[in-house]
This record gives structure tokens, C-alpha cells and sequence, in this order.
């Protein structure tokens, strides 16, 4: 009779296949891959609403600074230097604190010139900032 089993080949194996292991991070790859592009795309958005009335504001407290796409910055309708815009705007808000800032941006301006016009006003101290848009008509 033959003896299938060899005791003297019972040595340790000092060598680790990766290639299972290979194969099983490139499918962990490529599903990340399919299904990250879905995870961003198919977030829907709800925007809150509040049932609360906004407070009646002044018309005489709110000021218009409108931007054109040339980066002319106006201050109700006149223009204004860019750098003596933060000195005009710390004059409105010591004249009356509670003043309304309304931006009219034009539609092809860079974000980064809203933002400088918005930086600004902060610089200014003042906190009742909107931005005028125009609804779309379908």
C-alpha cells in the first residue's frame, strides 16, 4: 500500500498569494468608482421656507450698490471707487445704523467681484445685505 501523506514535507509556507487579494481591491475600485459619480449627483435639495413675515424695512434706510460687467461699482445710482467704497459705506452705517444694503450684480460678472463688494460691506460693519435677482420666465 502507498502512503499519500509525506511527514517530512510539513514545513511552513513562507509565501502569501496577493493575486486573490489583487483582484478583489481592483473590483472594490471599480465599484467605488461607478457609484461615487451617483452619490453626488442624486442629491435633492429642499429649500427651508419660513412662514414668519420679514420685518417692514425703511425705504430710506436701504441703498442700492449695483456692479456692472466693466466692474463699475455705483452707490445709488453714482459711481464709486473701489478703494473708497469701505470709507463711503463705515460713513452710511455711523449715519444710521440700521441701513439695508441691496447688491445688483450683473448676470456676467465673476463671482470673486461679488464676493470683494460683500467683503466690504463687512469690513463696514454691515449685516442687512441682499442681492437683487430677477426671476425667470419659462
Amino acid at each position: 500500500m502507498r502512503r499519500y501523506s509525506q511527514r517530512n514535507n510539513l514545513t511552513t509556507l513562507s509565501e502569501i498569494n496577493v493575486t486573490p487579494l489583487l483582484d478583489l481591491a481592483f473590483v472594490l475600485l471599480i465599484i467605488f468608482m461607478i457609484t461615487t459619480p451617483l452619490l453626488e449627483n442624486s442629491m435633492s435639495l429642499v429649500i427651508p421656507s419660513s412662514g414668519a413675515a420679514n420685518p417692514p424695512i425703511n425705504s430710506s434706510q436701504v441703498q442700492t450698490l449695483s456692479i456692472d460687467r466693466s466692474e463699475t461699482i455705483r452707490l445709488n445710482n453714482q459711481v464709486v471707487d473701489s478703494e473708497m467704497l469701505t470709507a463711503q459705506l463705515a460713513q452710511l452705517k455711523q449715519a444710521n445704523p440700521d441701513v439695508a444694503v441691496v447688491i445688483r450684480p450683473d448676470r456676467e460678472l465673476p463671482v470673486q467681484k461679488l464676493i470683494a463688494l460683500m467683503d466690504s460691506l463687512r469690513r463696514a460693519q454691515i449685516t442687512k445685505v441682499g442681492i437683487a435677482t430677477k426671476a425667470e420666465t419659462k
